[in-house]
């Protein structure tokens, strides 16, 4: 049965957020709130874990799995990047978007696209992501909560504990979010072509 740990959004306890990252080492699955919406998440290297969060979003190997990275200087050891990609990245850091980028070799291959070879990476703006990041001192490897069926990602952390309670080690509980999901970039290519439009702006991409 899943643990939950209400945080508070914007100080969250350092020894609830010390005892969610021992979760996550552990090989667990948590539930956790971001600047758009509520999110599943573990580390990069676990498959069975990778595995639990496809069966829950019932996606199957072409589901691309994003980085969740602290900053810019994380994003540069999973993704590459030019100097024209790096300034955008520096106004639209952190915030709610998800960036498609070609992959690093620090990217196990299960992650990457597997004919593009190609990663996704985000950096939200919210402070108990960022210091679930400091405390693991690497990216979680993530996706967004969507249930199947469903079209909107969860907000509410009581009805995802109600329905995942058997699936996941893990709800951390800090309060209800947006229900948006991430504005989706993709700058493989150079020029920013939005792959989908969220809760990010997109008058700075045009």
């Amino acid at each position: 049965m899943a643990q939950h740990f209400q945080l508070h959004p914007t100080h969250p306890q350092l020894r609830l957020i010390h005892r969610a990252v021992e979760i996550v080492r552990d090989g667990g699955v948590i539930a956790y709130p971001t600047d758009s919406s509520y999110a599943l998440g573990c580390t990069i290297g676990d498959k069975q874990a990778m595995e639990r969060i496809r069966s829950i979003r019932e996606v199957d190997a072409s589901h691309n799995f994003t980085l969740v990275c602290s900053d810019l200087s994380h994003i540069s050891l999973y993704a590459k990047f030019d100097n024209s990609i790096y300034r955008l990245l520096k106004v639209l850091t952190p915030g709610p978007y998800t960036f498609i980028l070609p992959a690093t070799r620090e990217v196990p291959r299960r992650l990457q696209h597997p004919r593009k070879r190609t990663i996704g990476i985000r950096v939200p703006d919210y402070p108990i992501v960022d210091a679930l990041l400091d405390e693991l001192g690497e990216p979680l490897m993530s996706s967004t909560l969507i249930f199947p069926g469903d079209e909107l990602p969860e907000n509410d952390p009581l009805e995802i504990r109600d329905r995942l309670e058997h699936d996941i080690d893990l709800v951390i509980d800090g309060g209800p979010v947006d229900n948006q999901p991430t504005t989706v970039v993709d700058l493989t290519d150079g020029a920013p072509k939005i792959v989908r439009e969220g809760k990010g702006a997109v008058d700075l991409l045009n």
